[in-house]
């Protein structure tokens, strides 16, 4: 696979992955996108769907990183976008426990995570961080303009994720928003690696 081809697999990583959450999300009866984590759907009858997604982005992102490391605009960002996309395949692998009670009949909150259910976290977690810092390091290669923008989008990522979890802790200000804010900080981060591959693509 040539270079250009890898790094349009980041370009599409992103699309691919908002685009089977929003048709697998409008399939369940009991889910509310405003209110419930991407996670959670891979939880409960065709859960799979949600898996195989995390799985393909998470592929995805790393055929990118490959790419990446070709082009050389940073080999330190080249290897966070790779904790990035381990991150994906991990929560892929590792199914997340049920919050803000879906699926129907669940808790609102667990009082102790399962195992996957913290490996899932973890993943995600580790995944979140490297993404964010990754805007920064990659600030760094670039014209001013794409630096303020790189800035912006690792501010506004790890704030409306840090958000997302408050709101998944049951916060009553913000549980019945949760999900709207992830998905605002999910197309944030997808909306930079996009940019990022149309950036390397035309550097």
């Amino acid at each position: 696979m040539g270079n250009q081809a890898l790094l349009a697999c980041g370009m599409a990583a992103g699309p691919v992955f908002t685009l089977a959450y929003l048709l697998e999300g409008a399939t369940r009866v009991d889910y509310k996108p405003f209110r419930h984590p991407v996670s959670s759907l891979s939880l409960g009858r065709g859960g799979w769907t949600q898996t195989v997604n995390f799985l393909v982005a998470g592929l995805l992102s790393l055929a990118f990183v490959v790419g990446l490391w070709h082009a050389g605009p940073s080999r330190w960002g080249a290897l966070l976008i790779a904790t990035w996309a381990v991150g994906l395949l991990g929560a892929g692998a590792f199914r997340t426990d049920p919050v803000s009670g879906y699926p129907p009949g669940t808790p609102d909150q667990l009082q102790r995570h399962t195992r996957t259910g913290a490996l899932h976290d973890l993943f995600s977690l580790i995944g979140f961080l490297a993404l964010a810092v990754a805007c920064f390091v990659f600030a760094l290669s670039g014209p001013a303009g794409w630096a303020v923008y790189s800035i912006a989008s690792g501010v506004l990522f790890a704030t409306t994720m840090a958000l997302s979890s408050v709101a998944f802790s049951q916060h009553q200000r913000w549980v019945d928003l949760g999900g709207l804010i992830q998905r605002v900080s999910i197309s944030i981060a997808w909306t930079w690696q996009t940019l990022l591959a149309v950036h390397v693509l035309h550097a």
